[in-house]
């Protein structure tokens, strides 16, 4: 009799815990998105009708397939329809201001700039990066300040500001010239090979930030960079199947890959940070060090603020992807336009030697004299 009454216990849990997960699911995945559809419509905001779990992400996907399946004609700098052929073509039929759906998520697309300004300085900050784009860098950067919200992003912004001070920034200059020339004297013995500029731009760009961000840890910055620059392509690729529901937690190859990376970045960066410590505890050095690394750990040794060292790792690679992927498809992009453009290149290196000498290197100070670089 006891054994009975244990068993309907247990089945009336099961069957409650069932029907909950059944209802969330439909709440997440169907009426939510429904409801929230419905509401931007009575405001007149419409878009690209969604699929079921998938929303447009086909529909996208089969654009940029097309937009990119063929190659430039020519250089200019009209891209986006290239890029984002979805947004160029949806702005036409559905106005300023149009809903898409990356999954069950709905996203507001605007091509109004005092709208998008507005937002950007007002709400970004307090509402800023959705659950759905939280979940699919997990494994990447964490919780770092690129996907911290509200409050938490207040507070790391805070916690991150002293590395980047203007007498700091000029302190990174060595970094920047010593990096550079290392490349154009590696650049030189190749002349008349076939190089990769995008690939050496992205390697510079490491190797700076890996020197700014870890001191004298900087070769492991650089092993820190390849794991993560594999581990950013597969997150990205795992941000398609987020609408699924469950799939993050499968324990397929493509999960498992994403895992043992993760914990091998994780892994070194817990030995330089270890490394540092060490130092402080024998008495070798008096901090941790004045780059961005030894900022955060003193933050934390200090008791001042709430840090922990996962948090510290998640800042650590949040900046180390930020801090090169935007500058090296810039540099790329300009040394591209210079190469199409030699009348241009002429006139820039004529100032650089001009303002900075022969050897061409410019000092910090020099570098609001060099006009033609800068517009």
């Amino acid at each position: 009799m006891m054994v009975t009454l244990v068993l309907k216990y247990v089945l009336v849990i099961v069957m409650t815990l069932i029907l909950r997960v059944l209802y969330d699911s439909i709440c997440c995945y169907f009426l939510t998105p429904r409801r929230i559809k419905k509401f931007m419509e009575r405001q007149g905001i419409t878009g690209p009708k969604p699929r079921l779990l998938t929303g447009n992400i086909i529909d996208i996907s089969k654009m940029l397939s097309h937009s990119a399946s063929n190659d430039c004609s020519s250089i200019h700098h009209n891209i986006v329809p290239r890029l984002l052929p979805h947004y160029v073509s949806w702005s036409k039929q559905y106005g300023k201001r149009f809903i898409m759906w990356n999954g069950t998520e709905p996203r507001l697309c605007l091509t109004e700039t005092e709208m998008i300004k507005e937002l950007l300085t007002k709400h970004n900050p307090v509402t800023g990066k959705s659950w759905l784009q939280q979940q699919g860098t997990k494994g990447f950067i964490g919780r770092g300040l690129l996907m911290a919200n509200g409050e938490a992003w207040h507070h790391q912004r805070h916690m991150a500001a002293p590395a980047f001070t203007r007498d700091r920034l000029k302190g990174y200059a060595k970094h920047m010239v010593e990096c550079t020339k290392m490349m154009a004297e590696r650049l030189r013995k190749e002349v008349g090979e076939e190089v990769e500029i995008g690939e050496e731009m992205r390697r510079l760009t490491a190797d700076i930030i890996s020197r700014t961000e870890f001191g004298s840890s900087c070769d492991k910055g650089k092993e820190l960079f390849s794991l993560l620059t594999v581990l950013q392509r597969l997150c990205a690729q795992a941000t398609r199947h987020l609408c699924f529901p469950g799939s993050r937690f499968l324990p397929s190859k493509y999960n498992r890959e994403i895992k043992s990376l993760k914990t091998e970045v994780e892994r070194l960066l817990m030995e330089i940070i270890d490394s540092r410590k060490d130092s402080v505890e024998i008495g070798r050095s008096s901090s941790y060090g004045d780059d961005l690394l030894g900022l955060l750990l003193n933050q934390m040794d200090s008791n001042k603020n709430n840090l922990n060292v996962q948090m510290i790792m998640d800042e650590c690679k949040t900046f180390f992807f930020t801090g090169h992927e935007t500058t090296s498809l810039l540099l790329t992009w300009t040394l591209m336009l210079l190469a199409h453009n030699p009348t241009w290149q002429d006139n820039v290196r004529d100032e650089v030697r001009q303002v900075c000498g022969q050897d061409g290197v410019p000092s910090v100070e020099q570098l609001s004299s060099l006009t033609s670089v800068r517009s």
